[in-house]
């Protein structure tokens, strides 16, 4: 009611100055001035309601023609051979295609997604995970793919990925040539030196003959279709940054390598053999892994060493593997301390050893997961890591030898009791126990958290769609 009373009194105290209306006088044929003081117009509070419920509507529908022009543009656009560039000299823009109307759709992206109103639960479908509630109510999803590089959090929240290049279309599953890899390839996609969003045309199953090593200012968005890397090499982000892999199915990699690898267009050279993990973080920053499946591979699943930093790993499934996660490339590398890593919204599910991570130097933030099988261990660490265990649901295995959360490795009981490592919140289960150890250096944990935790009650329902999902265009994801 405030609020009313004094946009009435502003609009009153505005009227109440002199006005003129210049007209045209259809009988002198000329224009004439018109002057009146406002002042004395009875201006009433319903009349000034009416006024501005018009300014209000007629702003509204503004905005709504150029959200339909740019839906129109992008259904032009897909409706067309990947292909649209034909005349371009770039053999890589034969597969990519603008969106003119990038810079409006930017814009109406940022209002929808700020945080005031995520906050508020503007345009939120309310299950209480931050990203999925960013993008994933919206029926036309399809059609405002770059929307999920503002739903990004934790460590990785600035990871934009290909957000400002064009959209690149992957038609062709093969690999034949991994140093001169053919246009409409996921190969020839990632080497690109601009920004690119990448999507597949199709359902696709993708065997790689050696490493797909990226560049930097990539998307890998495998939504509304059912993409595997799988049965060859697998992904290695080394010395770039900004990459989001979003949406794919990650399993039985096998080490590759000796061989002669592409890595931009300009750039190709020899690769000595890889470990055959799934994803490869070395020397990289400014990363966010989200929604992806993950198992079975040589190595490990997801990889982070040599100084990488600023990653989050979200709402991944991960299942039947030994060794799931190291985070530090080895104890002597102390380059590691500057790492911080967010592990948020993900399932550990059936068929999982340990290393969940498995952390060194660095700062680590373990939030919201839920954690439904173990053999020997969850967490482990060695070289002082911090780690922030948060609102995370452990649930022990049934062997009464293994039901501690925690692994110290290879580290005597006096040197690990002044590590940084706390529960906070973590809902235990089936006798599973957290050791906690150190002073709870208050600096120390706040570069160790990304993000505000929930309540471990709710993991459930956070972790609930974790892993590749089974969007399909038109319908809500």
């Amino acid at each position: 009611m405030v609020k009313n009373q004094s946009l009435i009194n502003g609009v009153r105290h505005h009227l109440a100055r002199p006005y003129s209306i210049i007209y045209w006088n259809r009988k002198k044929k000329r224009e004439e001035v018109l002057c009146f003081e406002a002042a004395t117009m009875a201006v009433s509070p319903r009349w000034i309601s009416s006024v501005c419920a018009l300014l209000i509507l007629c702003l509204f529908l503004g905005v709504k023609a150029s959200t339909v022009k740019h839906e129109l543009n992008y259904r032009l656009l897909n409706s067309k051979n990947t292909s649209i560039a034909d005349s371009s000299d770039d053999s890589w823009s034969q597969h990519a295609v603008d969106n003119p109307e990038e810079v409006a759709a930017m814009v109406d992206m940022s209002i929808r997604n700020s945080t005031e109103r995520r906050r508020l639960g503007y345009f939120s479908c309310e299950t209480g995970n931050p990203i999925d509630d960013c993008w994933r109510c919206d029926p036309k999803w399809h059609l405002h793919r770059k929307h999920l590089a503002d739903c990004a959090i934790g460590f990785g929240r600035n990871a934009i990925g290909g957000r400002d290049g064009k959209f690149y279309v992957v038609s062709d599953s093969s690999d034949d040539n991994p140093v001169d890899p053919k246009p409409g390839t996921l190969r020839h996609a990632v080497i690109q030196d601009r920004p690119l969003w990448i999507v597949f045309k199709q359902d696709m199953a993708i065997t790689l003959k050696q490493e797909l090593i990226m560049n930097s200012f990539k998307t890998i968005d495998g939504r509304g279709v059912n993409v595997h890397i799988a049965n060859g090499a697998c992904i290695t982000i080394q010395y770039i940054t900004n990459v989001i892999i979003h949406g794919i199915h990650i399993h039985d990699c096998k080490p590759t390598g000796n061989a002669m690898v592409r890595s931009s267009p300009s750039h190709y050279g020899w690769r000595t053999m890889a470990d055959g993990d799934g994803i490869s973080i070395f020397g990289a920053s400014h990363i966010w892994i989200d929604h992806n499946s993950l198992s079975n591979c040589a190595d490990g699943l997801i990889d982070a060493i040599m100084a990488s930093t600023a990653i989050t790993i979200s709402n991944n499934y991960f299942t039947h593997h030994n060794e799931v996660m190291l985070l530090g490339h080895s104890d002597s590398y102390t380059r590691d301390k500057q790492m911080q890593v967010t592990i948020a919204y993900n399932h550990f599910g059936e068929g999982l050893i340990q290393r969940m991570p498995r952390c060194r130097h660095g700062y680590f933030h373990v939030v919201n997961n839920d954690y439904t099988h173990w053999e020997m261990y969850a967490i482990g660490g060695s070289a002082d890591p911090t780690i922030n265990s948060q609102g995370n649901r452990y649930l022990a295995p049934s062997d009464p030898f293994a039901k501690e959360v925690t692994k110290r490795v290879d580290t005597s009981d006096g040197v690990w009791k002044s590590w940084n490592w706390r529960s906070e919140g973590d809902l235990l289960l089936n006798g599973a126990y957290f050791i906690s150890s150190g002073a709870g250096s208050a600096a120390s944990y706040a570069r160790a958290s990304s993000l505000g935790a929930k309540s471990s009650s709710l993991v459930g329902a956070l972790t609930s769609s974790a892993g590749a999902m089974s969007c399909r265009v038109g319908r809500q994801c």
